[in-house]
This record gives C-alpha cells, sequence and structure tokens, in this order.
C-alpha cells in the first residue's frame, strides 16, 4: 500500500459524482489499502477516492473508535438530531468549519469483497460517513455552510498560500510531512 497524492480544491474530480464499484478484484483492495494509508499519514479520520483522484464510490474511515471502509455506500438518517461542530478536509487543508450534519445515521454498502456492511454511525463516525458519502456525490463540505460562512471559507481559501499558488494536488511527500502539523481532517 501506498501514500497517494492528494487532490486540492479546484480539481474536478472533487465536483464529480463518482462511479459505482462493479469489480471487485485486486485493484479495489490496493485503492482502499492505498486510501488508509494517504488518510493516516494526513491525520484524517476519513477519506474519499476522488480525494486521490479516483472516481469511485469508495470510502475509508478511522475515528479512533471505529475504522474500516464502504463501497458503493448509502446512508440513511435516523431520528431528527443533529450535530454542529468542527469539520475539515484534507483537500481544504488549513480550514475547519462548523458544519451541522445529522447526529445518527445508518451507512450501507458492500466490503472489498461485496459483502453487505450495515452499521450504525453516531457523532464523529456519523459526520464521517456523511462527508464522505459527499465527497462521493461532488458535493465538498464549503457547499454545506451557511451564506455568510461560506463566503469567509472562500475568502480563505483564495488568500491560502496553496491555492493561490494554483495547486491542485498535494504530494505524496507533502502529505507524509503533513502528519507533523498535527490537527485532524475528514
Amino acid at each position: 500500500m501506498t501514500i497517494q497524492p492528494v487532490r486540492l480544491f479546484g480539481d474536478p474530480v472533487l465536483r464529480a459524482r463518482a462511479d459505482e464499484v462493479g469489480t471487485f478484484d485486486r485493484d479495489l483492495e490496493q485503492l482502499v489499502g492505498d486510501l488508509t494509508d494517504t488518510m493516516h499519514a494526513s491525520r484524517g479520520v476519513g477519506m474519499a477516492a476522488p480525494q486521490i483522484g479516483v472516481g469511485l464510490r469508495v470510502f475509508v474511515y478511522d475515528t479512533g473508535d471505529a475504522a474500516g471502509h464502504v463501497v458503493n455506500p448509502t446512508f440513511e438518517v435516523v431520528g431528527a438530531d443533529e450535530q454542529t461542530g468542527p469539520e475539515g478536509c484534507l483537500s481544504i487543508p488549513g480550514l475547519r468549519h462548523d458544519v451541522t450534519r445529522a447526529q445518527r445515521v445508518v451507512a450501507r454498502g458492500v466490503d472489498i469483497a461485496g459483502k453487505p456492511v450495515e452499521f450504525e454511525a453516531d457523532g464523529l463516525l456519523a459526520r464521517c460517513v456523511q462527508h464522505e458519502t459527499d465527497h462521493l456525490d461532488g458535493v465538498l463540505y464549503l457547499q454545506r455552510l451557511e451564506s455568510a460562512t461560506r463566503k469567509q471559507a472562500m475568502r480563505e481559501v483564495r488568500e491560502s498560500q496553496w491555492f493561490a499558488a494554483g495547486k491542485t494536488v498535494m504530494s505524496a511527500a507533502e502529505v507524509a510531512g503533513s502528519r507533523a502539523e498535527g490537527g485532524r481532517g475528514e
């Protein structure tokens, strides 16, 4: 498994809906391994395949309490309770903003062997499932922000060094070096 370069805000792959996985083979196993290694190197709690430039419906997660992967995920909101809290994204480095998400969800999909996966998620894991599924639909967390906060966040993106330099990919070496910067992002 390998740490992969991470696609940054501005890369078109992040705004496109990812394709369903139909082939369960060693390439899919490699993808899940690469996503996991890259997520851990970035100190993230989740990572979706488009973030490493692969347009497939796959994400991995590791909240400290739960870890795994879901292929072709869907989720269903459980109850009406919501949570509002800080959220970041490995594809939008350096930014964190409060986002409101469902408190509980049931995630469904399959694993790398095509076997059904289903689990109920609460709190951080529920936030992660929603955030990563958004990635697979071409939605970035910035789109979930209230209007005034979204405008501020976009100003922060435009003022960031990486965006100002026209950078749309963080190299694998930079990803590995980001561990020293601390913080956890989705």
